[in-house]
């Protein structure tokens, strides 16, 4: 019996560990229509860098001679140190919370899945403030511990300490919502095989789950690193000079676009290489049923004792990354609005923020389908290539990107310019890394067995996509929309720039509003972000369920 559990063992290794046959090791040809869609998808994300190409080409010698200064490495080792942090500790934080919410009988367990993901629409540079304002020197925290305690002094936010947690919690749902949707793929029958050859619970998840949501927790954790790479908001407030702030003053000063232009190709430079470790991590496993299986429910773990642990990370997390920022809004609001300052709900740019959202989740979505389907079902040089191109805009700043588009609206297409559809435009090229991480993550889940059993039934390729691989990577692209919403929501500088005139949206008001010292009037629409983007939220997470 001992013999025949250790062969049973090594032989669910091997279906985990086992190169995908059929379609990974000698792909097909994809249809034209497939490669057209893709192609076009690349050519219009890399417009910011070609833009940026043309600015650096144009900068003189003694410009890219700056590069070489002991200043640049120490602000890019900096950056680097607290990418590998914020996105370490995002794992950390968000592979427990996806399971508690997806796989237990945790009460409630949608209610912290969608409080869990909403720190995700809080601005980094709101957050940034917040935890100045809270754990700052002579901040809330300090105030509150020298009446009883007589502490006139708390260890320093500001820094790497204070940056690595600001931009913990506002990243980790990039991790929470991917690898919730390839819990809602995964396939129960491994994970019974394993309990029922003598491995207990803990074995099985070490074994058996985590190796099946290496693909999701690389393509959110590629997630966190290009958002940490590109914030500017949280990293200056906090005092902690990253390669984005660099950038951002050059913009700002407007003296020198071509030195900005140059330390944003490096920061290209950056995130393909990450890009290149996260697809490093793949490996060649494939994550579906080699052979023919009932679709079944999932059996959820009974917590029993350890309901209430579990129950206190949830409500520490969700305290941490989204009650405290919550309570500290209402503070000021109320603080204003007893000291006479009008409070706005502004209405009108909620609007305008659900629209825009709506649509950039949408287009995201639609444009990353075509490279995801080539990056799984076709790998090779040229899927490889057009996966790291929609990855590049993440990482670069909203500025950057913003008048990268300018210049290609204003010079060569005019009917674009100050338009809605140039504005979806940047959130796309913004935002398309989230909607590919997750839509390719469950689309590896799906076995091509399937697809090829319905195309020999006589159904074409368009067919086939809608009917069968569509409906089966639901939690996929309703992950990625979500990502995109919420990121959408917040998003300011490509707003400010590209948006028409007299358009506003919670972001802008917010941004208008701080800048002008008016901290009621910035917290009220904050708050109303926050609750505008549950309900949606909360509505994507319901439908995702199979």
């Amino acid at each position: 019996m001992q013999w025949a559990g250790t062969q049973g063992l090594r032989s669910l290794r091997r279906v985990l560990a086992a190169p995908a046959r059929g379609w990974s090791e000698k792909p097909g040809k994809p249809s034209v229509v497939l490669l057209i869609a893709a192609l076009a998808v690349a050519a219009a994300l890399l417009l910011p860098t070609t833009y940026l190409v043309i600015r650096a080409a144009g900068a003189g010698l003694e410009t890219w001679e700056l590069l070489w200064r002991v200043r640049i490495l120490e602000i890019l080792v900096r950056t680097l140190s607290l990418i590998g942090a914020v996105t370490t500790a995002s794992i950390l934080l968000a592979v427990p919370m996806a399971w508690l919410t997806v796989r237990t009988d945790l009460p409630f367990r949608t209610a912290w899945a969608v409080l869990a993901a909403l720190p995700l629409v809080i601005p980094s540079y709101v957050a940034g403030f917040i935890v100045v304002v809270a754990l700052g020197p002579r901040g809330m925290l300090q105030k509150m511990l020298d009446g009883p305690f007589g502490v006139d002094r708390i260890p320093d936010i500001y820094g790497f300490p204070g940056a690595t947690l600001t931009l913990t919690l506002l990243s980790y749902p990039y991790v929470l919502l991917t690898v919730r949707s390839a819990f809602l793929r995964m396939d129960p029958s491994l994970e019974e095989v394993s309990r029922g050859l003598g491995r207990n619970p803990w074995a099985t998840f070490l074994g058996v789950i985590l190796p099946l949501l290496r693909p999701a927790i690389a393509a959110g954790g590629l997630l966190v690193a290009l958002y940490t790479l590109a914030d500017f908001g949280a990293v200056s407030l906090l005092r902690y000079e990253t390669f984005t702030w660099a950038i951002f003053l050059q913009y700002e000063s407007a003296l020198d676009r071509g030195l900005g232009a140059v330390l944003s190709l490096v920061l290209v430079g950056v995130a393909l290489a990450i890009v290149a470790g996260e697809i490093l991590t793949r490996g060649r496993s494939r994550y579906y049923r080699s052979s023919p299986g009932a679709a079944r429910s999932v059996v959820r773990v009974r917590l029993g004792n350890w309901r209430w642990p579990a129950l206190t990370f949830c409500a520490a997390l969700v305290a941490a990354s989204l009650i405290l920022p919550m309570s500290i809004l209402v503070f000021w609001a109320v603080r204003g609005i007893a000291a006479g300052e009008p409070l706005l709900l502004l209405w009108a740019a909620a609007r305008n923020s659900l629209y825009v959202s709506g649509l950039a989740a949408l287009a995201a979505v639609v444009a990353a389908m075509p490279i995801a389907i080539l990056s799984v079902r076709y790998p090779g040089m040229l899927s490889g290539l057009l996966e790291r191109t929609a990855h590049i805009g993440f990482a670069l700043p909203g500025i950057a990107i913003a008048l990268a588009l300018v210049f290609f609206g204003a010079n060569y297409a005019p009917i674009l310019y100050q338009t809605t559809g140039l504005l979806i435009l940047a959130y796309v090229v913004l935002f398309i890394s989230a909607a590919l991480g997750a839509v390719r993550a469950s689309l590896l889940q799906v076995s091509p067995n399937v697809e090829e059993a319905a195309r020999g039934l006589g159904r074409t390729p368009l067919m086939v996509f809608t009917s069968v691989t569509l409906p089966l990577v639901r939690p996929g692209i309703i992950s990625g929309a979500s990502l995109v919403f919420l990121l959408t929501m917040k998003e300011l500088p490509a707003t400010l720039i590209l948006g028409p005139i007299g358009f506003k949206t919670l972001a802008t008001s917010i941004w208008s509003a701080a800048s002008e010292a008016f901290f009621a009037q910035a917290a009220a629409p904050a708050l109303l972000l926050i609750l505008v983007s549950s309900a949606p939220l909360a509505f994507f997470m319901l439908r995702e369920r199979k």
